[in-house]
């Protein structure tokens, strides 16, 4: 009796009428029946419905596409000069190359797909996909923050114990630390993701962000999602709150040694080492905790400043923190320069030779 009625929804759900609207959103038409649970009602997919109100938003995703590409270029860049050369693999370096791999994967996830919705109008997204989007971006995220904290650590252990360093943050301990944090973002979202599959969507399929979004997903849903609610300030709070309280212990533990150092050249030196990665820490996680925390618990953010800021917040640091470690630390900087003018020089050489032939015949 029960799985007959599973199909009767199932059936209708197939047959039901979608209403697409770019400006105001979607409905879909639903059958209208008691749910309890053990029918659980899935809509074909979702629309991302977002940037209602803000004047010539197409200008904006232009510059979106620009991000990306710097996105691509650079963290590509800084994974493929660390890989290629042995002197920089090091927990450090191993440290930065985690943080570029995870940059490249969370903007490609999060900016085609804007372009797609939004430029080209194309706004409607499976369900299945939907929810792998979710996944994939809250796991980078969760990555991202984590990954700041594995530099922290490495900056707290080369200043606090500068003789010990060897010993202590080997490439081995480095590898099996970041292995950790994957472990702990794949697993934690895996479950936070998991459980929206239980969720009943009976009336509205549109989603107010520019991805499928968590919290503006679960809130769609007709059954209760209390246990959901939980898991989205679980997750917050593990995968953002934990990472960033370490950042700042760590670099209390800096400073206090830093303070305790005798000469000002030491004191300016051990200062210097940490520029790039307090940049980089102020750009994730400013925005992200200003606007997502009191977005999501306060809720004092109007809707279309909501999806705007947290798509800068977003797309932003991924693009910034490969530039910023280019010019900032002057290994990479240095092999990168040698790269290009390697590439430059080899140009070079295929243009004379093939001006020789062209003039020999």
């Amino acid at each position: 009796m029960l799985m007959s009625l599973f199909f009767r929804l199932k059936s209708l759900h197939t047959e039901a009428d979608l209403q697409h609207s770019g400006a105001s959103g979607a409905q879909m038409s639903f059958p209208r029946t008691v749910l309890n649970d053990s029918v659980i009602v899935h809509p074909p997919g979702f629309y991302i419905i977002g940037f209602q109100k803000i004047p010539s938003v197409s200008v904006y995703f232009i510059f979106l596409a620009l991000v990306y590409v710097v996105t691509v270029l650079f963290n590509s860049l800084v994974i493929y000069v660390i890989a290629s050369n042995r002197c920089l693999h090091t927990p450090k370096f191993l440290a930065v190359v985690n943080l570029a791999v995870i940059d490249l994967v969370l903007n490609t996830c999060t900016i085609p797909s804007m372009i797609k919705i939004f430029l080209m109008k194309d706004n409607f997204i499976p369900f299945n996909l939907c929810f792998v989007q979710m996944y994939v971006y809250y796991t980078c995220v969760s990555l991202d923050s984590y990954a700041l904290a594995v530099l922290a650590y490495d900056r707290l252990i080369a200043i606090c114990f500068p003789l010990r360093q060897n010993s202590i943050n080997t490439l081995r301990s480095m590898s099996c630390i970041v292995g950790l944090t994957w472990c702990v973002a794949l697993g934690v979202t895996a479950f936070a993701t998991i459980i929206m599959t239980r969720l009943s969507f009976c009336r509205s399929v549109s989603v107010f962000s520019y991805f499928c979004d968590y919290a503006p997903v679960f809130r769609l849903a007709c059954n209760d999602y209390t246990m959901h609610w939980s898991a989205a300030s679980v997750l917050s709070f593990v995968n953002l709150g934990l990472p960033c309280t370490f950042i700042f212990l760590s670099y209390i533990s800096i400073l206090v040694t830093v303070f305790r150092m005798k000469s000002l050249g030491s004191r300016f030196k051990a200062l210097a080492t940490c520029v790039e990665h307090i940049i980089l820490v102020a750009i994730f996680y400013i925005p992200l905790l200003v606007i997502f925390m009191i977005g999501f618990y306060l809720r004092v953010i109007e809707p279309d400043q909501r999806v705007l800021s947290l798509s800068l917040a977003s797309c932003i640091p991924p693009c910034v923190n490969p530039i910023v470690y280019s010019l900032k630390t002057k290994e990479i900087k240095v092999r990168a320069l040698a790269l290009i003018r390697k590439h430059k020089t080899k140009t070079q050489q295929k243009s004379n030779f093939w001006r020789v032939n062209i003039a020999q015949q």
